[in-house]
């Protein structure tokens, strides 16, 4: 653990204290309504600044929401004043500007919002976007990530250099842009035209190589908010609701990291739904 934290401090890993209660939130997508009433429900701040919490965000912050500078701007003021129990990771909403997600809608939101100066607030978004970290590590137990692992993963290190590597590799690309699929052995071109589909066996590499038994990510709709695939191994959490999704139900995960669960039928135990 400690070899760890040493080797990859300042990478594109993020490790994760295995002790309190951790809240996992997946896509948001500018849902300022869902965001708020799920903070508020969880007691924020008050729970932050007494450490009862430690909120984790998979990414896809912006784009398809029209409060996409508000959800912003709370995020990652909870990040500025608890960065202790705030993290906050990156996903292809939040890509590199080789490989901008469509729609893109962050700039237009921006411009209502600041008028002339909404080209210096996307500067900064953009400055902010290339500081995430892209994936969060709970050591022994859970993989988080917002697409999926690399399907040729072989070591730590690879994972939290993925952005340095980029784009000479697509380790960072696949990180934000892989989608699990049942069905599939190896990997296939995805429909997204970045990233791939990915199998059972791309997941069984990935938790071998990190040493996990879970991986927890976003990145898709789920009718309920959460979705398994991989005989229980991918957790797909989603946590916004309406437009263009028209889900009915958005979620997030609260997990006991004293007594983490770690089948995906035991993480369902712990879905709260909005």
């Amino acid at each position: 653990m400690h070899l760890i934290q040493r080797e990859l401090k300042g990478s594109g890993l993020h490790i994760l204290r295995p002790s309190g209660q951790l809240v996992v939130f997946g896509d948001i997508h500018g849902d300022l309504e869902t965001l708020v009433f799920a903070l508020k429900w969880l007691g924020v701040p008050e729970t932050l600044a007494r450490e009862r919490y430690h909120l984790l965000f998979l990414g896809d912050l912006v784009d398809r929401g029209v409060f996409d500078p508000e959800v912003l701007y709370i995020i990652m003021q909870l990040k500025t004043l608890y960065p202790r129990t705030v993290t906050v990771l990156r996903g292809n909403h939040e890509g590199p500007e080789d490989l901008i997600a469509y729609p893109h809608d962050l700039p237009q939101h921006l411009r209502r919002k600041f008028g002339h100066g909404w080209e210096q607030a996307y500067r900064c978004c953009r400055t902010l976007f290339n500081s995430l970290p892209h994936a969060a590590l709970l050591p022994n137990t859970y993989l988080f990530l917002h697409g999926g692992p690399p399907h040729n993963l072989t070591s730590l290190e690879q994972l939290a250099t993925a952005h340095t590597r980029h784009p000479q590799e697509r380790l960072l690309e696949e990180i934000l842009w892989n989608d699990p699929h049942d069905d599939v052995q190896g990997v296939v071109p995805s429909p997204r035209g970045a990233g791939y589909l990915y199998g059972p066996d791309v997941t069984t590499n990935a938790l071998r190589v990190t040493n996990t038994q879970l991986l927890i990510r976003s990145h898709e709709p789920a009718p309920r908010g959460i979705r398994l695939n991989h005989n229980g191994r991918v957790i797909t959490l989603f946590s916004r609701k309406g437009p263009p999704y028209w889900n009915k139900q958005a979620a997030i995960l609260v997990l006991d990291l004293q007594n983490p669960p770690t089948t995906g039928q035991r993480i369902l135990e712990h879905v709260i739904p909005f």
